[in-house]
């Protein structure tokens, strides 16, 4: 579980719409370029497509985002691909080896991760985490996080 792994905060920014957290997508993207993974933590509905948005956004991307959740991965092409993943029907990480996941890891791109819970133990050096808490219909608290003993 998430609660067992020492993470520490890193930022906490507060938004009160899903374009202001489509917005703060765009200033992770913009402020963490070289992180190669992303696990988004919140519960169903919390904003993490919205922020997806942003860093497609950031990043260039051509294609529209979209939740990945039948599909697992949807791709979008850009200045620095985006590789979405929903994680949610996902059991183990015994599972990744199905959908290529070492290869996305290793094409270069971003790669965004939905319910990475069920995927910690595959979750690579470096990894930022973003925690997003509904804090009123449209609130979001978002804080970023790092494992202990890891830069960013």
């Amino acid at each position: 579980m998430i609660e067992e792994l020492p993470l520490i905060p890193i930022e906490t920014k507060e938004t009160h719409s899903p374009e202001e957290t489509e917005s703060l997508g765009a200033y992770v993207g913009e402020t963490y370029p070289d992180t190669q993974v992303i696990a988004l933590l919140g519960e169903l509905g919390a904003g993490k497509t919205a922020f997806v948005r942003g860093l497609a956004r950031q990043r260039q991307t051509v294609d529209q985002v979209s939740s990945p959740t039948y599909a697992i991965v949807n791709e979008y092409r850009g200045k620095r691909p985006i590789c979405h993943f929903d994680m949610y029907r996902i059991t183990d990480s015994d599972s990744l080896y199905d959908i290529g996941w070492e290869d996305y890891l290793s094409s270069g791109g971003l790669c965004v991760v939905e319910w990475s819970e069920n995927i910690l133990d595959a979750l690579p050096e470096g990894t930022l985490f973003v925690r997003i808490e509904k804090t009123g219909e449209q609130s979001r608290r978002i804080t970023l996080l790092k494992k202990e003993g890891e830069g960013c």
